[in-house]
């Protein structure tokens, strides 16, 4: 099974965004960024990607894996 595309949780003029990577529009607009990450979090699971959630800023403050972890951490 391929890795599906990462999942962007971003800020949009109606609330936040969640954005699959590369694509042009959003895939869903919610009022909050909690509700853009619950989202984001179930298509990544699905598509065996990532979320990258961006802060009002813009940039990145937390990345997450669903299924795409390497096999050999040592920690």
């Amino acid at each position: 099974m391929s890795k599906g595309k990462n999942q962007h949780v971003t800020p949009h003029p109606d609330g936040w965004q969640v954005k699959g990577a590369g694509n042009s529009k959003a895939t869903v607009i919610t009022k909050t960024q909690k509700e853009a990450d619950t989202i984001a979090k179930k298509i990544a699971t699905n598509q065996k990607s990532e979320v990258l959630i961006h802060g009002k800023d813009g940039k990145i403050r937390e990345k997450n894996s669903y299924g795409n972890d390497p096999k050999n951490i040592k920690g």
